[in-house]
């Protein structure tokens, strides 16, 4: 009798619908980034080791097809100049591909459920896919940085906003994975959204040129565009010099990381395209 007695007095005082864990579920949250963490970490040459090699061979092919003829840029070897653009494209590129793939898999396949029946909230999920972007996205540029370091005795000029800027941009596009997987409910959508939204925001940004150099219509455009304050940023952490302010760039691209994941907590947290 006391123990049916104590039941029903914790069934009166925890009412159904009610959080169990407080006011964040810390050990759901845990759980979340460590599998997205663990995904990618799993088919590590694909993850990691593919984006340094791809990331070496625009190196290898820009310095055999320009080499020293190109000269100086912003007062740099042009190699010294592409290098930042190179690694955060890459940065950028890989966490987004993190948060999408892993939104369109357990779509296609059907697991989404899994994700959405625990008790997590709409940040919490937010965050434990962000975890894996951001992690994916750090190791990439650390390995991309050891590499320079190696090869062209790149040393970062100001490592604290390198890694602001390589944080801010894994965050940016791991948002913006997040909402392009709950958009799209099939591999084509999600590769229609690469090739038409992401792939353009990171070639025409500067990575391969100065944007001074643009006609005004150009510089313009290339001036709304985040990626261009994502790259400007890390180029002025890497070797010193950028086309801007790098900390105007900094509350422009943190800015801009808050919008797109608001955006994508708000989709989670009414199950947009999740919940049939």
């Amino acid at each position: 009798m006391a123990e049916q007695r104590s039941n029903d007095q914790v069934g009166y005082q925890i009412a159904l619908g009610e959080r169990r864990f407080g006011r964040v579920n810390w050990l759901g949250l845990y759980t979340l980034a460590q599998r997205e963490i663990t995904r990618f970490l799993v088919v590590w040459t694909q993850t990691l080791m593919a984006p340094l090699v791809t990331a070496g061979l625009f190196l290898l092919i820009f310095n055999l097809a320009i080499g020293p003829k190109r000269g100086d840029v912003m007062g740099v070897p042009f190699l010294h100049f592409l290098a930042p653009g190179i690694m955060m494209m890459t940065v950028i590129q890989n966490a987004f591909a993190n948060t999408s793939s892993s939104l369109v898999i357990s779509k296609v396949q059907g697991n989404i459920v899994d994700t959405l029946m625990p008790p997590l909230s709409g940040v919490e999920i937010l965050l434990g896919y962000l975890a894996g972007a951001v992690v994916r996205g750090t190791l990439v540029a650390c390995g991309i940085a050891l590499g320079l370091g190696l090869v062209l005795q790149i040393v970062p000029a100001h490592p604290l906003v390198s890694l602001v800027f390589i944080v801010l941009g894994a965050v940016f596009l791991g948002g913006l994975g997040i909402v392009a997987g709950i958009f799209a409910n099939k591999f084509d959508q999600m590769a229609a959204i690469t090739n038409f939204i992401v792939t353009p925001l990171a070639f025409l940004s500067g990575t391969f040129y100065s944007i001074n150099a643009l006609p005004p219509v150009l510089h313009a455009l290339a001036q709304v565009n985040p990626v261009f304050y994502l790259i400007d940023g890390l180029r002025f952490g890497m070797i010193g010099t950028s086309d801007g302010d790098p900390f105007v760039g900094m509350a422009i691209c943190a800015g801009s990381s808050l919008a797109i994941c608001l955006l994508a907590w708000a989709m989670l947290r009414s199950g947009y395209r999740l919940k049939a």
